[in-house]
């Protein structure tokens, strides 16, 4: 078969299928353009999830008849002025998007420069449909209609409207979050779907595009390394998703989704969330633009980086950095949340009297009961039922001496425990109760990864050794790797084929439950590369020992244990969430209270 040249028509359609994948393709392309005119405001209006019509207005500064024509043009644009590619500053520069498009669908350009008449030029699957003046203001009108009407291969292969909006969705917002200067707003099928106004600051402009509870739970992120920088916010660990769809990543201002990026941001939480959680953040990279390459992808979603470690280590440093700035932070619900949890009564007394518990009334936080707070007296209404005493697991001791201001300390002074789990604290503005085996799982953490920045952790000997039987592969994977667990703490041997002797345990853990910790770490060596060293796996590892040495629920503490364990929560980092990412401690803020009352 001999060799021929493809037809233009051929070629463009074979270029729309690297470039137009879903209207979603089309619609980045439009929007990018716009941006690139320098316009400020973006006007998107969709039918259909952009299979049926697709419009982007924006007050840039047009276009003349001739470059409207040169546009539609393949490997026409005015981005290059010269061939240094590498210093591209636009988001498009590849002169493809218009033509390729037009080539698949329905295509209306229309535009004006200011202090010109304007100008339409319309092209129907790659053929010129006629051209002629046009009324609107400066900027450019782009609606394309039909999308892979006369493509059926194509056009069967779309998911359903709904999904294609989905798509156009994100699309936008990741183009709203890189420029906050600029005002866009999306319309689909009549409604309106999205509006940002020019000129916000960018975390405003991310949290009003994720998670409104960002704002107030997010950290921001400054940080410089090897010439390159990283910006944005990034959401306390405490305040996650189960998916990663809120993860938007840039680079010199262009929306990418790169693994190498996805994976950093996997390293930095790695101990501070659980595996099935994710973080809400958008982290802005700007590097010279011969650092990192743009063209390597059709759509330009994918970028190559000239020293990738670099880079995965700027991102792994910065947001490292910006969360031990957060200290004991951790992410609050919002009011509203947490007072729907109260429930009120017109007669409070007649709940208890159905139940015989006198204080059982109370309903604070969704399971719990006030009926477990310590040294409850209301003389009046106690008097009524005889010989009540706190159950066992709900108590306050008394102070020996006068207990400390609650306004000396962030996470205040104890009052008391609940169920034998939950610390009350008395704060300067409001209720705080402190998970305790969620909080002392983090600190006995961090006190493991100090121990071993400094050398070594330190041993406490067993008077009697203690014997673990396990399977022989897990005694295998335990024996290969002793002296690694030796220098955490933990000092075993093999035993037989089928057994370990525990020598020595983590000073830090104390008498815990030495055979659950040998079983778990067992299980947690089977699921690592054999490759991977201890060290490399150490804060998976030491939150596995940790969440076994620390106080357990249900154990009963005395108020100066309760104390110590909330100000040493206060100079700890990450001591907002557990090992798991779960937060450690909530509050309850005075304004809160005194609307439970009536008083607000």
């Amino acid at each position: 078969m001999s060799i021929r040249r493809l037809p233009e028509h051929l070629v463009n359609r074979i270029a729309a299928g690297e470039v137009v994948e879903r209207p979603a393709s089309a619609l980045k392309e439009l929007v990018e353009n716009a941006v690139d005119a320098g316009a400020s405001r973006i006007a998107v209006t969709l039918a259909g999830g952009g299979i049926d019509r697709i419009e982007v207005a924006d007050d840039g500064c047009g276009m003349s008849p001739a470059d409207m024509a040169l546009a539609l043009e393949r490997h026409a644009t005015s981005k290059l002025p010269d061939d240094a590619i590498e210093q591209v500053v636009t988001l498009g520069f590849r002169g493809e998007a218009l033509p390729s498009i037009a080539s698949v669908a329905r295509l209306r350009i229309e535009s004006r420069i200011r202090g010109a008449d304007g100008w339409a030029r319309t092209v129907d699957n790659g053929r010129l449909d006629g051209e002629g003046p046009a009324a609107l203001p400066p900027g450019t009108r782009i609606t394309v209609e039909d999308l892979f009407a006369r493509v059926p291969a194509r056009r069967k292969f779309l998911r359903s409207p709904r999904s294609e909006y989905a798509a156009c969705l994100d699309v936008v917002k990741r183009l709203a979050m890189a420029r906050p200067d600029i005002g866009f707003s999306l319309d689909h099928d009549g409604r309106r779907a999205l509006s940002v106004q020019p000129g916000e600051d960018r975390p405003a402009r991310v949290a009003g595009l994720t998670d409104r509870g960002l704002a107030e739970n997010n950290v921001g992120i400054d940080y410089e390394r090897g010439g390159a920088r990283l910006g944005g916010v990034a959401g306390l660990p405490t305040f996650n998703r189960g998916v990663a769809d809120h993860q938007f990543l840039f680079v010199n201002g262009r929306p990418v989704k790169d693994r190498l990026l996805i994976g950093a941001v996997r390293a930095a939480y790695q101990d501070l969330l659980a595996r099935d959680r994710h973080p809400i953040l958008a982290l802005f990279i700007e590097l010279p633009g011969d650092e990192v390459d743009v063209n390597v992808h059709p759509a330009k979603t994918e970028v190559r980086f000239r020293d990738p470690g670099n880079i995965r280590g700027l991102i792994v440093g910065g947001l490292r950095h910006a969360l031990d700035a957060a200290g004991h932070r951790s992410a609050q619900r919002s009011s509203a949340a947490a007072l729907g949890n109260w429930t009120t009564s017109a007669d409070p007394l007649r709940h208890s009297r159905e139940s015989g518990n006198p204080a059982s009334f109370f309903r604070p936080f969704a399971q719990s009961d006030l009926s477990n707070f310590a040294g409850v007296t209301q003389g009046s209404v106690w008097d009524r039922h005889q010989g009540y005493s706190p159950p066992p697991q709900a108590r306050a001791e008394a102070a020996v001496d006068a207990p400390p201001e609650a306004t000396a300390f962030p996470l205040g002074v104890a009052r008391g425990q609940v169920a034998a789990t939950y610390i009350v604290a008395e704060a300067e503005d409001g209720l705080v109760l402190v998970d305790q085996h969620a909080a002392h799982e983090r600190l006995v953490l961090e006190r493991m990864r100090k121990a071993m920045a400094n050398g070594g952790v330190a041993r406490q000997a067993l008077l009697l050794p203690e014997v673990i039987e396990l399977d022989e592969p897990a005694c295998d994977r335990l024996e290969a790797r002793a002296a690694e667990l030796a220098e955490m703490g933990l000092e075993l041997e093999r035993f037989g084929p089928r057994a370990m002797l525990v020598r020595a345990t983590p000073a830090l853990l104390g008498q815990g439950d030495i055979k659950g910790l040998v079983t778990d770490l067992a299980d947690e060596l089977a699921a690592y590369d054999e490759a991977l060293s201890l060290k490399e796996r150490l804060d998976h590892l030491a939150a596995t020992m940790a969440c076994h040495g620390s106080v357990r629920a249900g154990r009963l503490l005395s108020v100066a244990e309760m104390n110590a364990l909330l100000r040493e929560m206060e100079v700890t980092p990450y001591s907002g969430q557990c090992n798991h990412g779960r937060p450690t401690w909530v509050k309850l803020g005075h304004g809160d209270i005194e609307k439970l009352f009536g008083r607000k």
